[in-house]
């Protein structure tokens, strides 16, 4: 590849080394970006004096977005348009070309994301990062796929291994051109990138965050330990219920999360990830233009770059616009011609976690199933170490899955069973064949390609049909699998659903499709999917807006997006005000911010602060009259009830919380607002003015290694129950709608997007922050589809021609 370079500027230097808490902190802060902790957070330098040298460098590095770039490859040249929102369209002759360019152009826009994802997925941190990632890696590479790649690649399309393999050619031409003036990160961690191989695109790490049924195995063998079954399902009920069914004879003792090692650190937190994304779907029966409208918003944390990154494809069977993830071909969410579609998380339970009785044995090491001693599986692998000698490590199986944690003194390991040692499981890869499809009965066929996460796929096409599908690969139990059970044979698979038994729906009489997370099971649908949702607020939200709208607009699905209207709000301030006035203390200033509030939470607005704290504080005062005693045998946050089940004790009080409920119920509102004056009094003061929710509810958007590269956090409304769902920890929005779309089937170049901070990862660019604006305000951009739109949208034009026979 040949293009013009100028001279990277001065390298600059940043300690990764870091501690155990610091490590932790930022694996929790980037987990759907899938990096590693690159930097202690603590230790993360901000903007020198010279940081300006630091950003002229960055600046020395930018991509060629102008001109022609020739590249060894290429069947014939192929035109590159980014549009004035950062979004490349691409027009080839072949597909081989069009992934090719994809691949190239994600590279030069996400390239040190894409490497550190690479990384993450093949457990190479350590190379980089040093000894303190070499648990991290070895976790990766337990978890690597090990199967058939024929029937890998097969899964996802017929197609697929041509196309991923023409993406790695793309980005490793990038990576030729680019690797002796990388993106500024190289020089921060003192490596440069390295090629790409084909099986980078089909890692198993991607995905695991959203599928973090492990975690929650663990969660509840804890408290089922310290409460006993019954209580522990009060505190955590399962939906639909079911009594909680501990494995006969199998000791929950020591079952901790350190028995997952550093798997439990990689998942991140997966309960915030039940507390986000929303799609929906609407016929032209509701709808001004008479077609489909179609909105989408799946969440997943937020960051810097973005986790996700749009393109329009434009190829020999090609023509698709949307946004995936950069280190994977094709598009996730968006439109072709004739079908768009979008996704939700369904949570189906596709872990376990098996207790395996273990003892030494002639071939080495030895595990009881069936009544037989068979030998434990082994890989001798080896970890290159920054700094150190590589690391020899022994990666252990039985036929559950890899061994990840000890228990020596009870003479036990623990296996985790996932079905991304399936074949097809990669995260989003079957996209190859939902963007190809025309109508219903090919997007069925494609859905069922679609194993990994699991996801409800809405649809509809320019015919004005409307559908969804719940899509995944779920195993069949013949027990609930919300507790780890021992491996000796009593708890095995029994296959997979076929697609067909799938929850699924086409042109409802309702005239629309919403899901948000919540429970999605039909009435009368008897397999267990799961027993674990997202509280149902936004759902309800949504069907409540979507049933009684008519004639609805672009411009409507928009403001639905950014609705704000909390019906858990709605439930609970009535409650608190009447518990007020029957205690004459309705002058309470708080009190009187609420009693006018119109239930929305508006970063603006003082009261959506008052009440966020006060129903936090009633939660755990709540929770600690439930518990009893029990509560101090927790860890903090561990015996909190979940907020439907606070908001279900609350409303209706019961025995639980003693001889006069309702009168304990007002205590408890009345000292829960004590709590929240006295927290928010500490955290901005005693002047109530200062006590806006926006104020404390805030998105950081903080680059991983410096300081000089951080963008302006955003102010944010909305909680996590909102249909502008803006979860966190602490006052902190962590995870959200880093990308939106709304697609109108009457007018393609109608339909909008938005997406947080910028499609280019590299600092410096014009593409690196330019969307956050738009995102902080709830604006959106033009997804524009058709050559006409595009070419007036241009405002960076490349070629990408063949190189000349022997030129690079």
């Amino acid at each position: 590849m040949t293009a013009g370079a100028t001279a990277a500027g001065a390298p600059a230097r940043v300690d990764v080394r870091g501690g155990a808490a610091s490590r932790r902190t930022i694996l929790r802060c980037l987990p759907a970006l899938l990096w590693a902790s690159v930097a202690a957070a603590q230790a993360r330098p901000a903007p020198p004096a010279g940081a300006e040298s630091l950003r002229d460098s960055a600046r020395a590095r930018l991509s060629q977005r102008d001109g022609t770039i020739a590249v060894a490859g290429l069947d014939s040249a192929v035109e590159v348009r980014r549009d004035r929102w950062g979004v490349p369209h691409i027009y080839a002759r072949t597909a081989h070309d069009l992934f090719f360019a994809q691949g190239l152009v994600a590279a030069q826009d996400r390239l040190w994301q894409m490497d550190m994802w690479r990384r993450i997925g093949e457990g190479r941190l350590a190379e980089v990062l040093g000894p303190s990632m070499v648990e991290r890696d070895r976790f990766a590479r337990l978890l690597r796929y090990r199967g058939d790649l024929d029937a890998e690649f097969a899964s996802y399309a017929p197609d697929a291994r041509p196309i991923v393999r023409a993406f790695v050619d793309g980005v490793n031409a990038w990576i030729a051109a680019a690797r002796d003036r990388p993106p500024i990160e190289y020089t921060l961690l003192g490596f440069r990138p390295e090629p790409f191989a084909e099986d980078v695109p089909i890692n198993r790490m991607a995905a695991l965050a959203m599928t973090g049924n492990a975690l929650d195995e663990i969660a509840m063998a804890r408290l089922v330990r310290r409460l006993g079954p019954a209580r522990a399902a009060a505190l955590r009920p399962l939906e639909p219920w079911r009594a909680l069914d501990p494995a006969r004879g199998l000791d929950l003792g020591g079952i901790d999360f350190d028995v997952l090692g550093a798997a439990a650190e990689a998942y991140g937190p997966v309960r915030y990830a039940r507390e986000g994304s929303n799609n929906w779907v609407v016929s032209g029966a509701k709808t001004a233009s008479g077609k489909p409208l179609l909105a989408s918003d799946p969440h997943r944390a937020l960051g810097v770059p973005s986790l996700r990154y749009l393109t329009h494809l434009v190829g020999p069977g090609w023509n698709v616009i949307g946004a995936g993830e950069p280190a994977q071909p094709g598009v996730a969410a968006g439109h072709n011609e004739r079908v768009g579609f979008g996704f939700t998380i369904v949570g189906m339970d596709q872990q376990d976690v098996y207790v395996e009785t273990v003892r030494a044995c002639d071939t080495g090491r030895c595990y009881l199933n069936h009544g037989e001693w068979k030998p434990v599986r082994a890989v001798t692998d080896t970890i290159p170490v920054r700094g150190e000698a590589p690391r020899v490590v022994r990666l252990e199986f039985t036929e559950h899955g890899p061994i990840v944690g000890e228990d020596t003194t009870r003479h036990r390991a623990f296996a985790i069973r996932f079905v991304g040692s399936e074949p097809g499981t990669a995260g989003y890869l079957a996209s190859l064949s939902v963007d190809r499809a025309t109508d219903w009965a090919s997007f069925q066929r494609a859905g069922a390609r679609w194993k990994l996460p699991t996801e409800n796929l809405i649809y509809a096409d320019v015919d004005g049909h409307i559908g969804w599908v719940a899509a995944g690969l779920m195993p069949v139990r013949s027990w609930t699998g919300v507790l780890p059970v021992p491996g000796d044979g009593r708890f095995e698979w029994r296959g997979f659903l076929r697609f067909e038994e799938l929850p699924q729906a086409l042109d409802p009489a309702a005239g629309f499709i919403a899901t948000a997370n919540n429970n999605i099971l039909p009435a009368g649908y008897t397999r267990p999917l799961a027993y674990d949702w997202a509280p149902p607020f936004r759902a309800e939200r949504l069907a409540a807006v979507l049933r009684a709208g008519s004639r609805l607009t672009v411009s409507d699905f928009q403001r639905l997006q950014h609705d704000e209207f909390s019906i858990p709000a709605a439930r609970t301030v009535p409650l608190l005000l009447a518990a007020a006035a029957r205690r004459d203390l309705l002058g309470r200033p708080e009190l009187q911010r609420l009693s006018r509030w119109n239930l929305v939470m508006s970063r603006d607005a003082v009261a959506p602060a008052i009440w966020e704290s006060w129903q936090r504080a009633m939660i755990h005062r709540l929770s600690r009259i439930r518990l009893g005693p029990a509560a101090d045998s927790l860890a903090p946050g561990e015996g909190e009830l979940g907020v439907v089940e606070a908001i279900r004790l609350f409303t209706a009080p019961d025995a639980a919380l003693g001889a006069n409920p309702a009168a304990t119920r007002d205590s408890i509102a009345l000292l829960a607002l004590d709590d929240a004056t006295r927290e928010l009094t500490a955290a901005r003061g005693a002047d109530r003015e200062a006590w806006t929710w926006g104020s404390l509810h805030q998105a950081p958007f903080r680059h991983p290694l410096h300081g000089a590269f951080d963008l302006p956090a955003a102010p944010r409304g909305g909680d996590a129950n909102t249909v502008n769902a803006t979860a966190g920890p602490g006052w902190l929005q962590t995870s959200g709608a880093s990308f939106r779309e709304v697609l109108d089937f009457a007018d393609w170049d109608n339909s909008v997007a938005t997406s947080v901070p910028g499609q280019s990862g590299q600092p410096e660019s014009d593409d690196y922050g330019r969307l956050l604006p738009m995102w902080r305000e709830g604006e959106y951009f033009p997804l524009v589809f058709s050559r006409e739109r595009v070419v007036r949208e241009t405002i960076h034009l490349l070629m990408l021609t063949p190189a000349p026979a022997g030129g690079r």
